[in-house]
């Protein structure tokens, strides 16, 4: 996966601002589209980052993939 520069990233990011209250808009309705798109991006983000961790630490990650597979394997349906 390439590196990213994300001050060069050209996808604004928008965040609440820390006053506002959560249930007042700013007049702007927020489509369904557009909140997927900002979930994607987010989850996309967040798996980079996973994969970054996992291979700057791979003692780490391979600890929690045997935990993963213990609790897997211990788990009761």
């Amino acid at each position: 996966m390439p590196d990213r520069d994300f001050r060069n990233d050209p996808s604004p990011r928008i965040w609440p601002r820390a006053g506002a209250d959560p249930d007042q808009t700013d007049g702007t309705d927020e489509s369904d589209a557009e909140r997927r798109r900002r979930r994607a991006r987010f989850l996309r983000d967040l798996a980079e980052a996973r994969e970054l961790r996992d291979r700057v630490q791979p003692r780490r990650a391979k600890t929690a993939r045997l935990r993963h597979a213990m609790r897997m394997r211990t788990f009761r349906w």
